[in-house]
């Protein structure tokens, strides 16, 4: 018995409580995962896991176990990057962040990152949905907007700037609004996903302006927003590197432009563990430099025009 592996999917069992889902991440079969933690089990001479139809739970003594498994594992990873002094960049990365801004912002970075580090390869989910770190097994997310989980890391990386952002059309037919309160009047785009709803908030003057919007046409998806948008079907509050070519373009015009809606920091996301591999410093530390470079998610750009 490979006791290590035994410990690596027992671990990663409870992480993702399924077996299935180890199975595949390690390329082997579920069969071969429940085996090797029948002989952990059978090696301690007491049960690990309570299997049910739909989870995995954890026995008192599994919990321990579990405890001592992740330090150990932990310590194997160390010991094996201190014989180099420097931990090789290689391995999978799996890579989460939501649906636009993995198209339009890391997707098309990944080219230069694997000219850079050409032995990691990326295994990227893309989902408007709150995504769960450790039960879909990634390494890192890519999160715009604050958090307040203790249990994981978030290095800043970029802010997300938003601008109030219609057709220039839209607005020839139905006016500009010139104060955030004339928003009321106007066929407003929400975003369902925004912590605030449908309750807009700008910065202007010192002050903070809440106004509640309304419309037509409400969504969760974030590529439905930026269609909806360019459609002309009315005004969204939307992050500026949605948009931006199509404002410079002249298509789109951005308005109130002194009451800014307040900015949102960009973060990458991780596990605490005492080691971290290269896979992962190199993607935030390669990331963070190319947000700087662009003004559109930099911390020191600017708004557009």
């Amino acid at each position: 018995m490979d006791r290590i592996a035994c410990m690596q999917s027992f671990v990663r069992a409870i992480e993702m409580n399924s077996f299935s889902a180890v199975a595949r991440e390690q390329q082997t079969t579920q069969p071969t995962i429940s085996k090797q933690i029948a002989a952990l089990e059978k090696h301690l001479g007491v049960q690990l896991i309570i299997r049910s139809t739909t989870s995995l739970s954890l026995t008192d003594e599994g919990k321990k176990y579990y405890h001592y498994c992740q330090q150990i594992l932990e310590t194997v990873a160390e010991a094996e990057a201190s014989l180099t002094g420097k931990e090789k960049a290689t391995g999978i990365l799996h890579l989460g962040c939501s649906v636009l801004f993995g198209q339009m912002q890391i997707v098309p970075r990944l080219q230069a990152f694997m000219r850079r580090y050409p032995d990691i390869k990326i295994d990227l989910m893309m989902t408007d949905n709150f995504v769960n770190i450790v039960e879909e097994g990634l390494d890192l997310i890519i999160r715009i907007g604050n958090h307040s989980d203790n249990s994981l890391i978030s290095h800043r990386i970029g802010t997300t700037r938003r601008v109030a952002v219609a057709t220039t059309k839209y607005f020839e037919q139905l006016g500009e609004p010139k104060t955030p309160e004339d928003l009321v009047h106007h066929n407003c785009i929400v975003y369902t996903r925004l912590s605030t709803g449908n309750e807009w908030h700008f910065q202007g003057n010192g002050d903070m302006i809440k106004v509640c919007v309304g419309g037509s046409f409400q969504t969760n998806s974030s590529v439905a927003i930026r269609a909806a948008v360019l459609s002309g079907l009315g005004i969204a509050i939307a992050p500026v590197w949605m948009f931006g070519d199509e404002i410079y373009q002249g298509d789109l015009k951005v308005v109130l432009q002194d009451y800014q809606p307040i900015p949102l920091p960009i973060y990458a996301v991780y596990r605490r563990s005492r080691f971290y591999p290269a896979k992962i410093s190199c993607f935030i530390k390669f990331l963070a430099e190319e947000f700087q470079l662009d003004p559109w998610v930099s911390d020191y750009g600017a708004i557009a025009n």
